[in-house]
């Protein structure tokens, strides 16, 4: 009798290609984990709406950590117990006045699944699968529009002002902040309430599920997946992530174009799929 796994999944630069699609090598080995009764949970910062997609695609059943764990919900089951750890919106417009003050070319705030965007701006909108016309986008300043606790902060800062903003973050705000970087092409600082990160969403879905830690397999590529990674009995880093990932890692696989995930899942829990 195989000893039933948690398997987590960062989306970006891990599960889906540069194309943004899931591989069908990875699509087949997973489905046929979840066959043989592995649990599968999407781990990622995107937003609900820009992974439901995803979720679908693979069939899932299972809750989802989104905002890198500010969001732990349940897609198909209301009854779930929801968790939801937004930052104080005090914060939040006090990082605003000070995204205006260095001129950076946007921020966006996100409240669960409506969307503030400081200035209009079509390729930040690209990016979560919205046009302009589709709600939930609300656009203009947002010391004007915002009115709750934001779930997150996404900061689109100039390039040459990445490090003096995270050096300001880190100044005045570490305290009930934290910071992350997206990988490129997208310089994108994310910030989410202090303490909140994915491994808090892959401990309470272990809890309820009652897997142990060391049947917990986790896959990312970035910095917003250092503590899962870290967390789980089994983490494995991307052949594409960061070094500080690779570094704490029990694992690497090959990369997100080769369909790391598949090969590893495959070996690892002797996974026998004919891919066609």
């Amino acid at each position: 009798m195989k000893k039933q796994h948690l398997i987590a999944l960062d989306l970006d630069g891990t599960l889906l290609s540069d194309e943004k699609i899931i591989s069908n090598k990875n699509k087949q080995i997973i489905s046929k984990a979840i066959e043989e009764g592995h649990i599968v949970v999407i781990a990622t910062g995107r937003p609900h709406r820009a992974s439901i997609q995803y979720y679908q695609e693979l069939g899932l059943k299972t809750p989802m950590v989104n905002f890198n764990g500010a969001l732990i919900h349940h897609p198909n089951d209301r009854k779930w117990d929801v968790l939801h750890n937004p930052m104080p919106k005090r914060t939040a417009l006090s990082i605003v006045e000070t995204c205006y003050d260095l001129g950076v070319h946007n921020v966006l705030a996100e409240v669960q699944d409506q969307v503030y965007l400081d200035k209009y701006n079509q390729d930040l909108i690209d990016i979560f699968y919205q046009t302009a016309e589709d709600s939930p986008f609300v656009i203009g300043s947002l010391k004007s529009k915002l009115k709750e606790d934001p779930t997150s902060l996404l900061i689109h800062p100039k390039e040459d002002h990445i490090m003096s903003l995270r050096n300001h973050l880190d100044e005045f705000h570490a305290e009930v902040i934290e910071h992350r970087k997206w990988g490129a092409p997208w310089n994108v600082i994310e910030i989410v309430k202090k303490g909140i990160n994915k491994a808090v969403g892959l401990r309470k879905i272990a809890h309820y599920y009652q897997i142990p830690e060391d049947r917990i397999i986790a896959f990312g590529d970035e910095d917003n997946d250092l503590e899962m990674i870290d967390y789980a009995g089994v983490g494995v880093a991307m052949g594409n992530a960061i070094d500080q990932l690779k570094s704490i890692a029990n694992h690497v696989t090959v990369t997100n174009e080769e369909s790391g995930i598949g090969l590893f899942l495959e070996e690892y829990l002797n996974l026998k799929v004919n891919v066609k």
